[in-house]
């Protein structure tokens, strides 16, 4: 979502449709930090293929918030200034929720945000497993909402070009040094051969 000219931004929602009368949106959270958008108000809407230049996102400001429950618990519902109908509401669904990341709110020392984890190289030890290419949160079957007990998956593509999902587990975690781009962590044995020939056994159905 970046290029060498335009800002970079942090997603920190993805709309969905309209929920209520008043312009209210239901929207997939894409951040841990939800009182963000209590904090700070001013945010940008942009489609998923944004360029990343500034000029082509939509600045808006959050009046309200709140977080569901039920089948939409894990999303949350938000609401902006000026979309103030089910019409309108409509106008902005499918778009991404976005702050440039100079906003982005600052993390406890136990905490990364998974832009800063795309990327980097994870090492079992001394070998290079391979580089980091999406980070995956485990669901209910039916993807409505998120696992919170079950360790995040780090998608990580091997130099053959295999991809290996590798539980992104504290047990497992020995330091994470972002400037170096680099995960180190201390798997048990045999987690990558199992996680990478079940990739490639669905690869292949």
């Amino acid at each position: 979502m970046t290029n060498d000219s335009a800002t970079s931004w942090i997603v920190l929602a993805h709309l969905l449709r309209p929920q209520g009368r008043k312009g209210e949106l239901l929207a997939e959270l894409l951040t841990d930090f939800p009182e963000r958008f209590d904090e700070k108000k001013r945010v940008f809407l942009a489609s998923p293929n944004f360029s990343g230049e500034e000029a082509q996102a939509r600045a808006v400001e959050v009046i309200s918030f709140w977080l569901p429950v039920g089948k939409n618990e894990g999303r949350i519902v938000l609401q902006f200034e000026g979309i103030d109908s089910i019409t309108a509401a409509e106008g902005i669904a499918g778009l991404d929720v976005i702050v440039p990341q100079a906003e982005r709110l600052p993390l406890d020392d136990e905490s990364e945000y998974i832009s800063d984890l795309i990327g980097c190289t994870v090492y079992d030890r001394s070998t290079a497993v391979g580089v980091i290419d999406d980070v995956q949160f485990p669901s209910t079957p039916d993807g409505a909402r998120r696992l919170a007990e079950a360790a995040p998956l780090l998608a990580v593509l091997s130099p053959d070009g295999a991809e290996i999902l590798i539980p992104f587990a504290k047990a497992f975690l020995v330091g994470i040094d972002v400037k170096e781009r680099r995960v180190d962590m201390k798997l048990p044995e045999g987690l990558v051969e199992v996680n990478r020939a079940s990739t490639n056994s669905d690869q292949k159905r």
